[in-house]
């Protein structure tokens, strides 16, 4: 294994699958929004791997790199009194370590 294999987290998720958000209330310095914790969505598309936020706000080195998934919530799941039409979506860019599988 070569040190940047070792460095970096491999992809779990492709377009299409299904993920839902961890419903985690960790401390610290979190990068995902409170609000789409526990919320189901579909990957939209796989971003990059990237330092990892949390640990970069620690002066850690971010690594390993975590994959950054685009990920589609429809808005009436999300927030269900919203009054706009029912094919609104919102798009969030999501670390890995915060999506779980939906089978």
């Amino acid at each position: 294994m070569t040190a940047a294999v070792a460095e970096r987290v491999a992809a779990r998720f492709k377009p299409g699958d299904r993920v839902r958000v961890l419903k985690a209330a960790p401390p610290g310095h979190v990068r995902t929004p409170w609000y789409i914790r526990g919320h189901s969505g579909v990957v939209e598309r796989l971003c990059g791997d990237f330092p990892n936020p949390e640990e970069l706000a620690y002066a850690r080195s971010g690594k390993p790199r975590q994959p950054l998934y685009r990920v589609r919530f429809v808005q009436k799941d999300v927030w269900p009194a919203y009054a706009g039409p029912a094919s609104d979506v919102i798009e969030i860019e999501i670390f890995q370590h915060w999506l779980e599988p939906i089978p």
